[in-house]
């Protein structure tokens, strides 16, 4: 319950007010951001209000363009991955404003340079959000140096009607289970990025059958060949034979083979290694090398789930 605003050591009562500042020429909310001003008088003194909202859009209007790399450019515009842009750029396939550009770190406003690849301006693309249950065997890259099956192959027949689409994180090519992948290269940096924390839960089968100590030294942390500390947030036994078990593991780092190295140190051999879920989205009866768009929904909760995991770290409360 919010309080009664307090008076002034003046014995005047502040004005609160939510204000939403826009940008007068477009009409738009300035930075998507609600402001909450106290103006202390008798009354509120809405010219006050207007001369701020006035001076805060001037502000804008000084600031100069945002510049990001040629190569990052074509990534967030959906066109291919930073590394295949770097590529083509170097290549001299890539035009910026009529003129040929060979290094991948020039300078491009999206807001104002035309890019042109092969003859053809770039738009942006629709974002595009999907799901899949990645079968063993495949390897999580657009192409492979050794000549090893991708991803990709789950796509095969479909790419002409897709935009390009990256893997978010890896699954390595004996692993299965839930993979997004994505043309909004942003997005999926931040689901993968380790210091976003965003839980990611596996069902491992292992070639043991687990007692206590073993659940207890998963969560505490183990120290890897390479001397690195591994540890799983939560591990849980689902179910047990003779000879192995099957164990319910939550990471929030994200580590290069994080299960694997952890359970090697501990002389437990994997035998399968499933991704159930990423935050809030589960693989659910999605068929083994099948994919899905995320709904609208999905996509939603993702969304929802890192914002409250960004306001966390910050130290800012729920809104």
């Amino acid at each position: 319950m919010e309080q009664e605003p307090q008076t002034s050591d003046l014995g005047l009562r502040p004005y609160t007010s939510d204000l939403t500042f826009r940008d007068q020429a477009a009409g738009n909310v300035l930075s998507g951001i609600k402001f909450k001003a106290t103006v202390h008088g008798p009354t509120a003194d809405s010219s006050w209000i207007h001369r701020t909202s006035v001076s805060i859009n001037s502000m804008k209007q000084q600031q100069p363009t945002r510049k990001i790399g040629l190569a990052r450019a074509l990534s967030k515009l959906g066109y291919c991955s930073r590394s295949r842009a770097a590529a083509l750029i170097r290549a001299g396939r890539v035009r910026l404003n009529e003129g040929v550009r060979r290094d991948p770190e020039t300078p491009v406003r999206l807001e104002k340079d035309r890019i042109v690849v092969d003859g053809r301006a770039i738009d942006p693309q629709q974002r595009v959000y999907l799901m899949m249950n990645k079968p063993r065997g495949l390897v999580t890259t657009a192409s492979d140096e050794r000549g090893r099956e991708t991803v990709y192959a789950v796509l095969s027949g479909v790419e002409e009607s897709l935009p390009w689409v990256a893997p978010v994180g890896r699954l390595d090519k004996a692993s299965e289970g839930l993979l997004l992948l994505t043309n909004d290269s942003e997005w999926g940096a931040r689901i993968a990025a380790p210091e976003t924390h965003f839980e990611k839960t596996y069902h491992v089968q292992i070639g043991a059958v687990a007692d206590a100590r073993l659940l207890q030294a998963i969560v505490s942390g183990v120290t890897s060949g390479d001397g690195e500390i591994l540890r799983a947030t939560q591990v849980r036994l689902l179910r047990a034979g003779e000879k192995n078990c099957w164990l319910e593991i939550v990471l929030d780092e994200g580590k290069n083979r994080q299960i694997r190295r952890m359970l090697s140190a501990l002389g437990i051999e994997v035998l399968r290694l499933v991704r159930v879920s990423i935050g809030p989205l589960e693989l659910g009866k999605l068929a083994k090398g099948a994919y899905r768009p995320l709904t609208s929904e999905e996509k939603l909760a993702i969304d929802r789930a890192m914002a409250e995991i960004g306001r966390q770290t910050s130290g800012v409360g729920p809104q």
